[in-house]
């Protein structure tokens, strides 16, 4: 069973967070849901806004999340620049429309919620992101301090924290969270770790690692999130990357020019669509006797012919045909060799 975020907060702590009934109180105790209300609907923030749409069913995680964040908490300004990212990567690289969007929601409310950081375990003089990669970038490139709680987190704790935020507020594709769980495998963490980083059972996480460890790194680089493709999918391009030269053939797809200026999931669709093998139309010709006797059927399905006879018409037909085969077979040679 995955264990829960736990960073030592008590429950004291927790029941002080949640203590005031004012809606005001609500709020400041949930900023994302108060963005949530208040957000206009910009076009600039158009997408932003859709991805919210569906966020009430994860409104009780969110909250434990953001109690876990506040309760007992100092929350500090930190130069962007000497925060770190996580030293196992997560989520790949947003488009740049989306970076633009959520910048500007930054730029409009201001950063709602803090990220989690710990104090560099290599540079007393720098800070390792936990979660908030987004807020961090954003930051950044707006010029702005970020907003943070520093805690101290071993290896196990911030890998905990990064999976589970994310799988409260905004899901991992099913790529994003196989190569998180293969990644943490490769680092030699504990399956218990990883299954509470990421939330599923030993059935689940062996399904993640497999497929992202069976399909080569660039390729899925090259694919990106696809976020309209899951498992079931996925397992189907692992098991076209196995067939024959597609491993070569996938590698030149990717490569081309025009492949990079797909969605990501047409590039996902494109790959899968190349590597799948291609379905032969068969061409069914009816053979009929001087007599007008059909005989016999021929069914050319690309490189193979298969005669049929039909013995309503013409019975014992066939089993002549065989009889006679080894003397066909033999007339033919003859007639290549003399031909060559």
């Amino acid at each position: 069973m995955a264990r829960k975020i736990d960073f030592n907060v008590s429950a004291a702590e927790l029941e002080k967070a949640d203590s005031s009934p004012s809606s005001e109180g609500k709020a400041s105790r949930h900023p994302l849901l108060a963005l949530q209300r208040t957000m206009k609907q910009s076009s600039a923030l158009r997408a932003v806004s859709e991805s919210l749409d569906g966020y009430n069913e994860k409104v009780k995680h969110a909250e434990e999340i953001e109690q876990l964040l506040t309760a007992g908490q100092t929350i500090v300004d930190l130069d962007p620049h000497l925060v770190d990212a996580s030293f196992v990567r997560d989520r790949m690289e947003a488009t740049e429309e989306q970076n633009a969007a959520f910048r500007e929601m930054i730029r409009e409310h201001g950063q709602a919620v803090p990220i989690l950081v710990r104090p560099h375990p290599g540079n007393p003089n720098r800070f390792e992101v936990a979660f908030g990669h987004r807020r961090l970038r954003a930051a950044r490139e707006l010029g702005i301090k970020v907003r943070a709680v520093v805690r101290n987190l071993t290896d196990d704790q911030l890998v905990i924290a990064q999976g589970q935020e994310n799988s409260g507020r905004t899901d991992l594709t099913f790529i994003e969270r196989a190569r998180f769980a293969a990644q943490l495998e490769e680092r030699k963490f504990p399956r218990e770790t990883i299954q509470s980083a990421l939330g599923v059972d030993k059935t689940v996480l062996s399904r993640l690692i497999s497929i992202a460890i069976h399909i080569p790194a660039p390729l899925i680089d090259a694919i990106g999130p696809a976020p309209s493709f899951g498992r079931v999918r996925w397992q189907e391009m692992k098991e076209l990357l196995d067939q024959g030269e597609n491993r070569l053939r996938a590698q030149q797809v990717v490569t081309a020019t025009s492949f990079a200026n797909l969605s990501s999931d047409s590039r996902f669709e494109t790959l899968y669509n190349k590597l799948r093998p291609k379905t032969v139309r068969s061409r069914k010709e009816a053979w009929s006797a001087n007599d007008g006797t059909r005989a016999a059927y021929i069914l050319r399905s690309g490189r193979k012919l298969s005669l049929t006879f039909d013995e309503r018409a013409t019975p014992r037909f066939g089993d002549f045909v065989m009889e006679k085969l080894q003397g066909l077979y033999d007339e033919y040679k003859a007639l290549s060799d003399k031909e060559n």
